[in-house]
């Protein structure tokens, strides 16, 4: 057994509401329109994921937690860039980020979070361009969207900070906050257990 905590603060609506409820509602946290969706977007379970290009546990975990969801077929994955490991991770979130108006986000994901090397900005273009993505698009959509993808990361940061995340990777299932690293089957058992749970609501 895990031992986890559900999410108090998720969903919360009162109007004594904290900063951190403010940025902890269910739609900021699970819905964010700003955000691609992977996985199944009708799934009934949402697992978020907060991570960083350059943290070697979000790469190491990344393959085992795409084969739980496509073993699963009902899971909806948000994947919230919080670049917490330096500038060249500040700037491949950005470059990730302007992407998803070539709608080519969750590609430049799999393949940043693939990077078996050090990143570097300029790594990160060839690879993105390796992988069939328009790079000058993506860094013309920065230019024009700077601003917006500067609020999808702030918004990020916030929320792993109201939730008390120390680093990357950090999830939520459900609403089961969930911090650290997990195996397949420790994902498969959080999945089963936030289904059990929004049955009981």
């Amino acid at each position: 057994m895990l031992g986890l905590a559900p999410v108090a603060a998720i969903g919360q609506s009162n109007d004594d509401q904290s900063n951190d409820d403010n940025v902890l509602t269910e739609d900021a946290v699970l819905r964010d329109p700003d955000i691609p969706v992977a996985g199944n977007p009708d799934g009934d379970i949402t697992i978020v994921e907060w991570f960083d290009y350059q943290c070697p546990y979000c790469r190491k975990l990344e393959p085992e937690l795409q084969r739980v969801i496509k073993g699963d077929g009902k899971v909806r994955l948000v994947l919230k860039d919080w670049p917490i490991l330096g500038p060249a991770s500040v700037y491949a979130s950005r470059l990730a980020l302007a992407t998803k108006f070539q709608g080519k986000f969750v590609e430049a994901h799999a393949t940043l979070i693939g990077l078996d090397v050090k990143l570097t900005e300029s790594g990160a273009r060839e690879r993105l361009a390796t992988a069939g993505i328009d790079v000058d698009r993506a860094l013309r959509d920065l230019e024009a969207n700077q601003q917006a993808i500067a609020a999808i990361l702030k918004r990020s940061n916030d929320q792993a900070t109201a939730f008390g995340f120390r680093g990357t990777p950090a999830f939520i299932v459900g609403k089961f906050r969930v911090p650290g690293v997990l195996t397949g089957e420790q994902f498969g058992q959080v999945i089963a257990d936030a289904r059990k749970a929004a049955k009981k609501r």
